[in-house]
């Protein structure tokens, strides 16, 4: 009988261990950063290297991470300032993550504002990225004023495929037309929700950058 137990509980922690290395890989995620350069928005950078930083804290092995910035014409591989999928050596992970870091500063140093602001490139380069490192968790995080400038000719009023992806607006600055008529602010955010749910996306605004535990919680 105690052998009968002991087989049962043996059987149960085995069960349970395999539970957990189940659940651990489901926990993989992707993350694409964009950021707007445009205008004086080149003047918050400073705030998305923390949000950059917190990433590099958060993220783990085998977790992906590309940041890129909104350019006049952001469906290019041009526009990726840094990517990366983090190795399973934590030695490893640790220079990855230095040399991440040291590329996203050198470009913040330099940056310079771009003409236009095309959003919607941006965001369907993310979903293609974000899509081929077949992640469970997946992530397009917008650092902008979503306020989109595109050049004349461009065309950008189509379905963005987003199936599964989590967009998050960070740090959405109010324009000084905003000021005169908040609605447009408003507008503004409900246009862009619409359009990624539409893409078979979920939506978020996160302006409060002091507080950015559980950004990446599902």
């Amino acid at each position: 009988m105690k052998n009968l137990i002991l087989i049962c509980v043996l059987a149960m922690s085995l069960s349970t261990m395999g539970c957990s290395e189940d659940e651990h890989k489901a926990k993989s995620r992707a993350v694409y950063m964009l950021l707007d350069t445009s205008g004086t928005y080149t003047e918050e950078l400073d705030k998305a290297q923390k949000i950059i930083n917190y990433l590099l804290l958060t993220l783990d092995s085998g977790d992906s991470v590309a940041v890129a910035r909104i350019d006049s014409g952001s469906f290019s591989e041009k526009d990726i300032i840094a990517k990366v999928t983090f190795d399973l050596r934590p030695s490893t992970v640790n220079e990855q993550k230095r040399a991440f870091k040291r590329k996203i500063d050198a470009f913040v140093e330099s940056a310079h504002g771009s003409a236009h602001t095309d959003i919607t490139g941006g965001i369907l380069q993310a979903g293609e990225y974000l899509a081929e490192t077949g992640a469970d968790e997946r992530y397009a995080l917008i650092f902008s004023d979503l306020e989109e400038d595109l050049e004349i000719g461009q065309v950008r009023d189509f379905l963005i495929p987003l199936m599964d992806v989590q967009v998050i607006a960070l740090n959405v600055t109010k324009l000084r037309t905003d000021n005169v008529d908040p609605r447009d602010y408003l507008h503004r955010l409900d246009d862009w929700a619409r359009r990624v749910q539409q893409g078979g996306g979920s939506w978020k605004v996160v302006n409060d950058l002091e507080r950015l535990d559980g950004l990446l919680k599902s």
